[in-house]
């Protein structure tokens, strides 16, 4: 993988996205076909979507990319955090001109106050009134759903893996930040339940997308991290989404992980879809907490129903 220098961005005249389209070590093949995210860059400023979304009619949804911001060193160019000591001034102006190309209404945007937990907050418009326009106003929370319409679910990321949920059926989302954390505690499957028990949703017809995120190939991590997923996992999953590379180092696919987490609720295979696109790889494009050593700024996952 290239050298990361926040300087660099990827160019929209002569690059190319690398996708990983199966785990490099079991060969497993994360989709049937050959679906992937999608780069967008006929409205200004350019974002990921994804086929399986498009398809339907009743939502607007996105992932943003680096490109097309105003912000400057370590957080060039779109950078949608306010914590990470950005311009504030420049935050704002990122949200107004990604919003602008998804389409999204400004004033009512739900953010959720990530911390790696497995919450789930049914959102209504009244969460998106704040005492100022992209106030985290939820608190603790990792999961979003509702079936309001022009209510834009909203959740940040820098290799943790976002998950879209549409029920195209019963019109109602669900968007998900799952970490590794999240991730062993199934936020994945607690979503869908969330939906069947609010909105009555059958797990059939919920369509499911797994986001740009970390690969396997770039997430090491240690053994006790590792204990986590032994513990919380059969052994079938844990031979599929672990390597030990000795030393107390593991490689782990949380893209495998969390598809068996939403088969294992009710969510049929042929209903999820994989990005195939790592933040790490493409860190050109995509912030990446694991590329730039914690010297980014964030993405933002971007999910509505539209009237």
């Amino acid at each position: 993988m290239k050298e990361y220098n926040p300087m660099e961005l990827f160019d929209l005249t002569k690059d190319t996205l690398h996708y990983k389209s199966q785990n490099s070590v079991y060969n497993i093949k994360y989709n049937a076909d050959d679906a992937h995210a999608l780069l967008n860059t006929e409205h200004g400023t350019p974002f990921l979507h994804f086929e399986a979304l498009d398809a339907i009619p009743c939502i607007r949804h996105g992932f943003s990319t680096r490109l097309g911001g105003v912000s400057t060193g370590d957080f060039t160019t779109l950078n949608l955090s306010f914590a990470r000591g950005d311009d504030e001034e420049a935050v704002h102006q990122n949200y107004e001109r990604i919003l602008k190309s998804m389409d999204m209404k400004e004033n009512r945007l739900a953010f959720s106050d990530q911390v790696h937990d497995t919450i789930i907050h049914r959102v209504t418009l009244e969460d998106t009134y704040a005492s100022h326009q992209y106030e985290k106003k939820l608190v603790g929370i990792d999961g979003l759903i509702t079936n309001e319409k022009n209510v834009t679910l909203v959740t940040s990321y820098a290799d943790c893996v976002p998950l879209y949920f549409v029920d195209p059926v019963k019109k109602a989302i669900g968007l998900s930040h799952s970490g590794w954390k999240g991730t062993v505690g199934k936020i994945g499957k607690k979503t869908v339940e969330a939906m069947v028990r609010e909105f009555g949703s059958e797990k059939e017809d919920i369509i499911c997308v797994i986001g740009p995120s970390i690969c396997f190939d770039c997430y090491e991590i240690s053994k006790d991290v590792a204990d986590e997923f032994m513990v919380n996992f059969t052994n079938e999953i844990t031979s599929k989404i672990l390597y030990d590379k000795g030393n107390g180092k593991y490689q782990l696919d949380l893209w495998l992980t969390n598809k068996y987490i939403l088969m294992e609720a009710g969510i049929p295979e042929e209903n999820i879809t994989n990005s195939n696109l790592c933040t790490c790889c493409n860190h050109t494009l995509l912030f990446s907490h694991r590329a730039s050593q914690g010297k980014r700024g964030n993405l933002a996952a971007f999910l509505s129903l539209a009237e």
